[in-house]
């Protein structure tokens, strides 16, 4: 065969081969097309790492698409699609609210098998992209402890964002406190839930990898079951409502009345801001009163600052009589009761520094050991915040006593033109 036959039959076949690539890329393309494309899901990893594997190539509603899913489920923590949530409460109905709060309102729902659930549906999408909120989704995952809610499962659906928790049945701990008509909730129920929160806390501070601060402990972040144990709620939800480029947030996180002094001149929250926080809770159990009260007297508004001078007297002389709760009508163990004003004055410390840590205050509450809780201080004599910060401290006092909403849905524009209208000549420590 002459040379220039070969040739010509490798023109043909390079043709052919390029004739047959070209045809299966159209093929490929067109069915993609057909099948549908649904854009707002990045597929998760199943590795224990998430990464972006790519879009699906199906539609939200179709049995492939939820067969798929299913495969890339994180452990116990699955994926839902939108349509299953809006199914299962009833289109996010009214009657299925179970609460709003700063990250979003909380719907009641019961899954195919009988579980009952709570969805929460975070407010503008979580803040995050499809990976930073998988990875923050996983860390969330693998919490697992009796007195933490457990994460059934999650939905990314284009900008919504959806977490799906177990239900806990007996309402919170504030409703149990301060709910109007509610029975008064008896000193050895209150014991039982500050020991069990306090373990849960101490978990994600010390126990979890990494570990997780909290940045909202309250009351009504502390769910109750049918026998007053006691789930801490929404742990991991700051990171999640933080950008995803700059990894800070332009809302006031936690509540005021529980958050820590420091916290109005760093903007930072912290394992020891969550103590403070447990804190006042632990005020609450106590004394049975809200940590913002705007009926009270003026200068007693605040849990705290009315507090402190009690918790110095009652650690100094014993006398606890004008701290604790009227209701319990003396029905309580008294040496149960000075452990837990104890540990409640050490929470609410000025200085950071000096407030124990989580597992301390477990150990207290669990009458495990003789724990010192003084840091090297004598009572009354912590270290006064610095009064060159007062006038972020006014601020944090006209914030909280100016509404009796307490949540956090302020943004950082209303937080600095508020912080303009506040002269720097107030001296009172918070």
């Amino acid at each position: 065969m002459s040379s220039s036959a070969k040739a010509g039959i490798g023109v043909v076949v390079a043709i052919l081969v390029l004739s047959l690539v070209g045809a299966a890329f159209w093929y490929k393309k067109k069915r993609r097309r057909a099948t549908g494309y649904h854009a707002g899901f990045v597929m998760p990893s199943p590795a224990s790492s998430p990464q972006v594997l790519g879009k699906t190539n199906y539609s939200a509603g179709s049995p492939d698409y939820k067969e798929t899913m299913s495969e890339f489920s994180m452990g116990n923590c699955r994926f839902f699609t939108y349509e299953e949530l809006h199914q299962i409460t009833n289109g996010f109905a009214a009657k299925n609210l179970l609460g709003e709060g700063g990250f979003g309102s909380v719907y009641k729902g019961c899954l195919a098998d009988g579980r009952e659930v709570a969805v929460k549906k975070l407010k503008g999408g979580g803040g995050q992209g499809e990976r930073e909120f998988q990875a923050e989704v996983e860390i969330i995952s693998r919490v697992h402890h009796r007195h933490l809610v457990s994460l059934v499962g999650y939905c990314i659906s284009e900008d919504q964002r959806l977490l799906v928790y177990d239900f806990v049945p007996n309402d919170t701990l504030h409703h149990h406190l301060h709910g109007r008509g509610m029975p008064v909730l008896e000193w050895s129920a209150r014991v039982k839930i500050a020991a069990g929160s306090a373990r849960g806390i101490a978990y994600l501070h010390e126990d979890c990898h990494p570990r997780i601060i909290h940045r909202d402990i309250k009351s009504s972040n502390i769910l109750l079951d049918n026998n007053f144990e006691a789930q801490v709620a929404d742990f991991g939800l700051a990171r999640l409502a933080m950008d995803a480029v700059t990894h800070v947030t332009t809302r006031v996180m936690g509540t005021f009345g529980y958050l820590a002094p420091e916290y109005a001149s760093s903007g930072k929250l912290t394992e020891r801001s969550d103590v403070f926080s447990f804190g006042v809770v632990l005020l609450e159990l106590i004394t049975g009163r809200k940590p913002v009260d705007a009926s009270k007297p003026l200068g007693d508004e605040s849990l705290v600052e009315w507090a402190r001078p009690l918790l110095t007297e009652a650690i100094e002389t014993g006398n606890v009589g004008e701290l604790i709760d009227s209701r319990l009508d003396k029905n309580f163990n008294e040496a149960e009761m000075f452990r837990m004003i104890e540990a409640a004055a050490a929470c609410i410390r000025h200085s950071a520094s000096r407030r124990p840590r989580m597992s301390q205050v477990v150990r207290v509450l669990d009458s495990l050991a003789d724990v010192d809780l003084s840091n090297g201080i004598q009572p009354g004599k912590s270290e006064m915040f610095n009064v060159a910060n007062t006038a972020e401290i006014r601020l944090f006092q006209r914030m909280a006593f100016g509404s009796q909403d307490f949540t956090t849905d302020f943004t950082q524009s209303s937080w600095d033109s508020r912080s303009r209208d506040i002269d720097a000549s107030g001296s009172r420590p918070l």
